[in-house]
Formats: structure tokens, C-alpha cells, sequence
């Protein structure tokens, strides 16, 4: 009988010994990275100052190429595209009878890279001048109407090019009849090569301002470290690996970059709210033909994502970099 419970004792698997063991791993895990998420919160509410200073630094120099990179996009959006610009402004010489006109208009008319044509008699613009100009009152001293007729013409659109301008302008200028021949999409051409500049001069001045907050973050946390060298050093004699002692300054870089990144956005909420007026007053003036518009939701979520991983990478690297040169003194 003794003998048979002996075998039955043996034959039993040993799994089940193993199983809490094996249950309570995953939860040991999650428990440690909370208690290092919320100590290293702890740690930072513990030293106000040191922390409200790094966030400060962290925060304009986010918010900084953040607000470059908006006024750009609303620049180009009041720019407009060069496809939509296909008007050729055509200014008769003064004193041409209307009958000339319209035969320069017809002649203009029949060239098959033009899609239509608008003529605006001096009346028409006076007209125009009068009503948006503001100037309605010292336009009646005038005895004369001193504006030429003008030519509209609308080009195809799929005769544009993006570089250069259509054989029409320079046909158009060496008419006798012609005074001045403007071209709407040169200008915009002109805006697209500067903002193109300008947004490459922005990732230019985020990758510094990011290299800057990335320094910032590691010295804050080298710092962190020397001051927990003796603490450190306990862990590793009692045989904490490298991410267990590199764990808790993680979740400090990454809390300096979340505040950071939320610190930004007020900056950037704020300055939008100082020129709300300015700008109405500008949209006002273009007749609301462009709206101002700030951050977007998923573009503040970007923002906030961008600089917590870049707080987490700037720990990471100051961490990383102690812990392989050794114990810190």
C-alpha cells in the first residue's frame, strides 16, 4: 500500500508546482514598470524647480519650429495653388478706341491655348477701383478716367507648366497694342519657391531645437543618475539587470517629454489666442478667401507622441551610457 502511494507520489507531473510561479511573472512585470511610472512621477513633483526649468527649455524649443511650421502652412494656403492662377492680365496702351479692343480681344479669343476672355472697359474699372479701394471720395476730383482697358484671359490649364511661363505672355507683350502683360501665376510661383526654402530652413530648426530638448533630457537624467549612484549600486549587487536599473530614468524621460509636449501646446494655444484679432483683420481683408486654422486634433496627438518618445530616447541614451562605462562616481 505504502508502496503504491510512493509510485502514485512519483508519477505526478511537476507543472503544477510551477504554475503560480509561472502566473505570477507576467503580473510581477506589470507591477514593476507601474511602481517605476509613477515613482519617477513622484521624483519629478519632488524637485519643482530643477523640473519646471527643464520643461520650460523642452517646451519653447518645440513650440518654436511648431509655430514656424503653422504660419508656413497658412501662408500657403492664402497663396493658393499655380493651377488655379490662369489669368493673364492684359493692359491696353491708353486712348485705344473700344473697337480696337475688341478685335485685339477676338484675335486673342481664337488661340487654341486659351480658354476664354474678359474684357473690362476703363469705366468698369474705375468702377471696380472705386469700390475696392476705399478711395471712393478722392477719385472724384478726377476729370478723366486714367485706367486702360484691361484683357482677362483665362489660359487652359492643361498648358501650364510649373516652371515657366506660357508662350501667350511673351506673344501678348510684343503686340503694339499691348502696355503691360501680368501674369498672376508668376508671383505665385515665386511664393511656392520661398515657402519651399522656408519649410526646408523649419526642419532644419526642429532637428536642432530637437537635438537641443534630446541634451537637455540626457543631462537632466545623467544628473538624476549620479545623484542615485549608491542606489544604483545596491541593485546591481543584488543582481538587478541592466533594464531593471535603466527602468525608472525611462519613465523620467518620457513624463519630461509628455509635459513638455503639453507645455508646448498651451504656448502654442496662446500665441494663437494674442493674434486672433490680427488675423481676422487680414482674412477680412482678402474678402475671407482663407480661413486660419491652428493645430489639428491628430496633430496635437503627433506633437504629444514626438516629444514623449524624444524624452524617452534622450533617457535612454544617458542610461544606456552609464550603465555601459559602469558605476557612476
Amino acid at each position: 500500500m505504502n508502496r503504491r502511494k510512493s509510485q502514485n507520489t512519483k508519477n505526478k507531473p511537476a507543472t503544477p508546482a510551477l504554475t503560480p510561479r509561472l502566473r505570477s511573472a507576467p503580473r510581477a512585470w506589470r507591477e514593476q514598470h507601474l511602481y517605476s511610472l509613477f515613482s519617477s512621477l513622484g521624483r519629478l513633483a519632488a524637485r519643482p524647480l530643477a523640473t519646471t526649468l527643464t520643461l520650460t527649455v523642452m517646451s519653447l524649443a518645440m513650440a518654436l519650429p511648431l509655430l514656424f511650421w503653422l504660419l508656413l502652412d497658412n501662408t500657403r494656403d492664402l497663396g493658393g495653388s499655380i493651377e488655379d492662377a490662369r489669368a493673364v492680365s492684359v493692359f491696353v496702351k491708353p486712348g485705344l478706341d473700344a473697337a480696337a479692343v475688341q478685335v485685339l480681344a477676338q484675335r486673342v479669343r481664337e488661340r487654341p491655348d486659351v480658354a476664354s476672355v474678359e474684357v473690362k472697359s476703363p469705366e468698369q474699372g474705375l468702377a471696380e477701383f472705386r469700390g475696392q479701394s476705399g478711395f471712393a471720395d478722392a477719385l472724384k476730383v478726377l476729370h478723366y478716367n486714367p485706367l486702360p482697358a484691361v484683357l482677362i484671359v483665362t489660359l487652359r490649364s492643361d498648358i501650364l507648366t510649373a516652371g515657366a511661363a506660357p508662350a501667350l505672355v511673351t506673344e501678348l507683350g510684343k503686340e503694339p497694342a499691348v502696355d503691360l502683360v501680368q501674369y498672376d501665376a508668376q508671383w505665385r510661383q515665386r511664393l511656392n519657391a520661398i515657402l519651399v526654402l522656408a519649410a526646408r530652413a523649419a526642419v532644419v530648426l526642429a532637428s536642432l531645437l530637437a537635438l537641443a530638448a534630446l541634451l537637455v533630457v540626457g543631462n537632466t537624467v545623467r544628473l538624476d543618475i549620479l545623484a542615485r549612484s549608491d542606489e544604483i549600486a545596491v541593485m546591481q549587487l543584488l543582481g538587478a539587470n541592466d533594464g531593471f536599473v535603466r527602468r525608472p530614468f525611462l519613465y523620467t524621460g518620457f513624463w519630461y517629454g509628455m509635459f513638455a509636449g503639453v507645455l508646448a501646446l498651451v504656448l502654442i494655444g496662446l500665441v494663437e489666442w494674442a493674434l486672433a484679432a490680427p488675423l481676422a483683420q487680414l482674412a477680412a481683408s482678402y474678402e475671407h478667401r482663407f480661413d486660419v486654422h491652428g493645430l489639428a486634433v491628430s496633430g496635437m496627438g503627433a506633437v504629444l507622441g514626438a516629444s514623449a518618445l524624444l524624452g524617452w530616447l534622450g533617457a535612454w541614451l544617458a542610461a544606456s551610457r552609464h550603465i555601459a562605462l559602469g558605476q557612476p562616481q
